[in-house]
């Protein structure tokens, strides 16, 4: 009706009498410059559809709605989104009992501060995503009363929600739910959560999930259901503070992606993924990079054969002295760039079954591997790969290395290769071929022997 009346700044429509009207979705969409609107006495009885209604007004600094007729209204997607000036809502008389959509309902609205929605009656909503998608300001919400029993989708519903410190989803029924992805991502000052009572048999994406939750110090998902979960990537990332975390009983045989699954997780010191089943796992770049506490880890029963990506995957886990990767089936994998990088304390690696054939980069695979007396590489297929720079840069105390079959034909990068490896005694590097190398740089740079 108004859709797209960029210049009109307000209106009243309190007294419209519009008793038949069934669909009011997009009324007042994308009135840019809208400050104030009168809608008090609006009659809105037969309206079903009032999604996008207030959408993208994003100069309304209040709205008053309470007394809106809404009993049959079914869909109220993004009904206020992208309303970036509104600073609290309270719409807590809204009778949506019929409602299915509320998606996007209060999405991108920055300075909203509260939100008044404690009667709300949701039996049948089926769509809660994006529900309150980038509220950053909002510091609490009072959910608890919240119906979810038909909810399918409950993605990006707190989404950046960077300023809220808590909130009670204890009592949601999620038996429904199917994606989880970006839930609770990037809620920096969410110090604890309940979701002990989730029911996540149903759930087939939890990438994201509590993502960057970097004030969260513990969760207890004990009960997670993960059965027909395809996506694990970035769940915990970033979760800096969390000091424990119980994923022994996860189901992961449908599981295709757990890269930065446990990425920075700063204060972990183990982590119980003895009863992962990885048969189907593609990609586990950065899977547990960053864990500076870990101490030990079990991954010697993972079954890597369709893996492409272990680029990262121990990356900076400087208190780890040893990890069995003797038995990883690598040969789809692409890229070990940094794969075991920074691991301070590694003694000892058994990378002799390593199936290198179809890897392009290997930078950085075993940097800055301080304590690493010994390595066996002699059966690496290094055909294909362009890049080893830096792959043994700073292991100090390597007295001996065999790189006399590694076929480097198509390698452009050997910088930094052998740097600062200041232990080690012999190399036979005589089979090298460098014709097609671009750049050599410090490659023996301080071999002192």
């Amino acid at each position: 009706m108004f859709n797209n009346c960029k210049s009109l700044t307000s209106i009243n429509v309190s007294y419209f009498r519009a008793l038949n009207a069934e669909d009011i979705s997009y009324m007042f969409n994308n009135c840019k410059s809208l400050i104030s609107i009168q809608i008090e006495n609006f009659n809105a009885r037969s309206v079903k559809y009032m999604s996008y209604m207030f959408n993208n007004c994003t100069s309304l600094i209040s709205i008053y709605i309470s007394n809106f007729n809404s009993k049959i209204a079914t869909d109220m997607k993004s009904i206020f989104g992208q309303c970036e000036s509104l600073i609290s809502v309270d719409i807590s008389y809204f009778n949506i009992e019929n409602v299915i959509d509320i998606s996007y309902m209060f999405n991108n609205l920055k300075k909203l501060k509260s939100v008044t929605i404690f009667n709300f009656l949701t039996e049948k909503v089926m769509d809660m995503s994006y529900m309150f998608n980038n509220c950053e300001s909002l510091t609490s919400i009072d959910i608890s009363k919240f119906n979810t029993q038909n909810v399918e989708d409950m993605s990006y519903m707190f989404n950046n929600c960077k300023s809220l410190k808590s909130i009670d989803v204890s009592s949601f029924n999620t038996q429904n739910v199917e994606n989880m992805s970006f839930m609770f991502n990037n809620c920096k000052s969410l110090i604890s959560i309940n979701t002990f009572n989730f029911i996540t048999e149903k759930v087939m994406d939890m990438s994201y999930m509590f993502n960057n939750c970097e004030s969260l110090t513990s969760i207890d998902i004990s009960k997670f259901n993960t059965q027909n979960v395809e996506d694990m990537s970035y769940i915990f990332n970033n979760c800096k503070s969390l000091k424990s975390i119980d994923v022994s009983n996860f189901n992961t045989q449908k599981t295709k992606n757990m890269s930065y699954m446990f990425n920075n997780n700063n204060y972990l010191t183990s982590i119980d993924v003895s009863n992962f089943n990885t048969q189907n796992i593609e990609d586990m770049s950065h899977m547990f990079a960053g864990c500076k506490s870990l101490t030990s880890i079990n991954a010697s029963i993972f079954i890597t054969e369709k893996v492409k990506d272990m680029s990262y995957m121990f990356n900076n886990c400087q208190k780890l002295t040893f990890i069995d990767v003797s038995n990883f089936n690598t040969q789809n994998v692409q890229d070990m760039s940094y794969m075991l990088s920074n691991c301070k304390s590694l003694k000892s690696i058994d990378a002799s079954n390593f199936n290198t054939q179809n890897v392009i980069n290997m930078s950085y695979m075993f940097n800055e591997c301080h304590e690493l007396i010994f390595i066996n590489v002699s059966n690496f297929n290094t055909q294909n790969i362009s890049n080893m720079a830096f792959i043994f840069n700073n292991c100090q105390k390597l007295t001996f290395i065999d790189i006399s079959n590694f076929n480097t034909q198509n390698v452009q990068n050997i910088s930094h290769m052998f740097n600062n490896c200041e232990s080690l005694k012999s190399i036979n590097a005589s089979n090298l071929n460098i014709e097609n190398v671009k750049d050599m740089s410090y490659m023996f740079n301080n071999c002192n022997h």
